[in-house]
């Protein structure tokens, strides 16, 4: 692995300049590419902000959200570095995927613990509670300023991914870069009523079919629910309007293990894994062939969604 100089090496020597992250794009993912966006036009880099898969609406408060080019079509010229951001695996750029064949320098930027090691030059550290945490890192080590948009940005990748700094995950290094970011003038309240108090009604209406499928196991350690793909169709709801349902399930008294079987397309599913405190889901996901971090994980499953239940829910209580 490299180390963050050396990838602050890169970058200055670069000139024209792809930033992406991971498909079904999240704060984090979105933030981070943002604000090193930004820092690299600083800089004098023609930068070109993309993204596999559309933005969620969630997210359209964000600085330079519009300028996001959606799929591997629109980035047809000539590019010297592809830098990848909160992304573990070359599988999770989905239709950029094949930007990889091309000829220019790769980096890889990530904070999940796994392989992470395809790209030119890497740089992960499972330490850092955000991919934003490490951006920020960066672009102090490129010398650019940490303007209101880059603000904003960051700390939208910080808090998306500690759960709003609920999570364990939240250092006191994060909580210092937080009170960094607040400083340069962000208005934090603005940001959270954004992220978390100006959902679509369309969302109530999702988590209300998924509460009433949901299940918990004999011993109250488990709960899970699911939703299918013709259940979004008849409310015009989209897959990002799931975001978010499987905290409200680990949230019920007992709970420490909750499972989210969303249907992707038919007999193909997204299985998402949280735990209160104390089971490792990565490792549970693991076993799926998925990854993710101790406290949020995820995996990919096909088959009879009833058949995946039983396979899933029996090795989720084999970890209690």
């Amino acid at each position: 692995m490299n180390s963050l100089t050396e990838i602050a090496g890169v970058l200055r020597n670069s000139r024209k300049v792809i930033l992406c992250g991971h498909v079904m794009p999240d704060g984090d993912c979105l933030g981070s590419v943002a604000a090193l966006g930004a820092a690299l036009e600083q800089m004098g880099k023609d930068v070109t902000l993309a993204s596999p898969d559309p933005v969620p609406e969630i997210y359209g408060f964000l600085p330079v959200m519009g300028k996001f080019l959606i799929g591997e079509k629109p980035l047809s010229g000539e590019y010297d570095t592809f830098i990848i951001l909160d992304c573990s695996v070359p599988e999770r750029l989905g239709k950029l995927k094949s930007l990889l064949e091309r000829d220019m320098v790769f980096v890889n930027i990530d904070h999940h613990k796994g392989p992470g090691d395809f790209a030119g030059y890497n740089y992960i550290d499972d330490s850092a509670a955000a991919t934003g945490e490490i951006v920020m890192d960066l672009i102090d080590l490129l010398n650019a300023g940490i303007t209101g948009d880059i603000a904003v940005s960051l700390y939208v990748a910080l808090s998306t991914d500690t759960g709003s700094f609920q999570y364990e995950n939240t250092t006191p290094g994060t909580l210092k870069k937080a009170a960094r970011l607040m400083e340069a003038g962000i208005h934090s309240t603005w940001i959270n009523i954004n992220l978390y108090e100006e959902r679509p009604l369309v969302i109530l209406r999702v988590m209300e079919k998924a509460l009433e499928n949901m299940e918990i196991s004999p011993c109250g350690k488990v709960a899970w629910t699911s939703i299918d793909k013709s259940t979004l169709n008849s409310m015009a709801a989209r897959d990002e309007h799931t975001d978010g349902l499987i905290n409200i399930v680990r949230t019920i008294k007992g709970v420490e293990i909750a499972i989210f079987f969303r249907e992707i397309t038919s007999g193909k599913f997204k299985v998402s894994f949280r735990s209160k405190s104390r089971v490792d889901v990565r490792l549970l996901a693991g076993k799926f062939g998925g990854g993710g971090h101790v406290r949020a994980s995820g995996c990919v499953l096909e088959g009879d969604v009833d058949g995946i239940k039983k396979m899933v829910v029996a090795a989720a209580l084999k970890e209690i």
